[in-house]
């Protein structure tokens, strides 16, 4: 299967660049995967378009603020460093970790010993590298109170402008809760306590996973053909209490309903072939493709993804290539909005 298979044309001006102004208003597009029917609707009204009783997944993964610029010290060169995940040090996130797994701008430029000056006088120097990461060690170890005064939120590379006050609250789910993504699960970004007010009145059940959102979120489809794609491990943690609320809504036949592709990836990796949920830990690396067979999820909520992406790959093993691209198409030509902050897709 060709990457190039999933690729479209989408004009720029539909790539959101802000959000709505009020939280919860955009746009809808309901599209049933047995005959392709699609209506327009509004996430104000997503209960009207999911069965009572479904149980319905989301990500409380909390989004930090990992985006920390530091200047070359030989040089005075500006560099972005995007903080994926910490490497050693104490497990408390606001004591934090003096090596971290990062991305960087001008990545071919930072190399192994090259040392850095970031805000609040500490110093940091390049320790390692991949083909895609460096290992950046701090003089001091770094967690989340240090880039709660220093850090940016870090806003995807196609939000072409400088975060703003405004996304430390809009880049962040209303029921974020657990530390750890360097990216918003941002399908969770529409629901609003109202919103989910009236999914309980609708007799439509809600639990929470987490999964910190990493370096595959990031990385484009480099390859030709997209089996031979390697996608970064996550970690992810299911409580005991949605494991419990999964198996009671299989053994009633009620539907499940994951909220974005992190939920949905969580859900497929903690289930075994028959489709029976293990809580607990753990960390996944799963690509999901044309061919894959859902083991637990059969509906899903979640955004417009960028052309040639694994998360355009995922729902379109959900739904089939062609629905998904049709009804792209059909969102382009009435100009709903794209990727982070732009409208929204129930697939059921």
């Amino acid at each position: 299967m060709r990457t190039d298979d999933f690729n479209f044309k989408l004009p720029e001006e539909l790539i959101a660049q802000y959000p709505t102004t009020e939280r919860g208003a955009s746009r809808l597009l309901v599209l049933d995967r047995a005959d392709g029917r699609i209506i327009h609707g509004t996430v104000a009204d997503i209960a009207s378009f999911v069965e009572p009783g479904t149980l319905m997944v989301f990500n409380d993964s909390k989004v930090r603020k990992a985006r920390l610029f530091g200047v070359v010290e030989d040089s005075g060169a500006k560099v972005e460093f995007l903080l994926l995940n910490p490497l050693a040090g104490s497990a408390n996130p606001l004591s934090g970790s003096s090596s971290w797994m990062v991305m960087c701008s001008k990545s071919r430029k930072q190399r192994i010993g090259r040392t850095y000056a970031f805000p609040g006088g500490l110093a940091g120097r390049i320790a390692g590298k991949a083909e895609d990461e460096r290992i950046l060690e701090f003089a001091a170890p770094v967690g989340d109170s240090y880039l709660d005064t220093y850090g940016h939120m870090p806003l995807p590379p196609y939000i072409r402008r400088g975060d703003e006050s405004s996304d430390e609250r809009r880049y962040q789910t209303i029921y974020a809760k657990t530390v750890g993504s360097a990216a918003c699960p941002t399908a969770g970004l529409h629901f609003t306590e109202a919103i989910l007010g009236s999914l309980a009145e609708a007799g439509i059940e809600m639990e929470w996973v987490t999964l910190h959102v990493g370096l595959g979120t990031f990385l484009p489809v480099r390859v030709e053909h997209v089996e031979n794609h390697v996608m970064h491990e996550e970690w992810y943690n299911v409580p005991k209490r949605t494991s419990d609320a999964v198996a009671r809504a299989k053994a009633e036949g009620r539907k499940i309903l994951a909220v974005g592709t992190t939920s949905l990836r969580t859900l497929e990796s903690a289930s075994d072939s028959e489709g029976r949920l293990t809580p607990g830990p753990g960390r996944t690396s799963i690509f999901i493709y044309s061919g894959y067979e859902f083991k637990l999820v059969d509906r899903l909520f979640t955004n417009f993804h960028t052309p040639k992406s694994t998360l355009l790959m995922l729902v379109s093993a959900f739904a089939g290539r062609e629905r998904i691209l049709g009804a792209y198409e059909e969102a382009i030509g009435l100009g709903y909005r794209f990727f982070s902050y732009g409208d929204a897709m129930l697939i059921r």
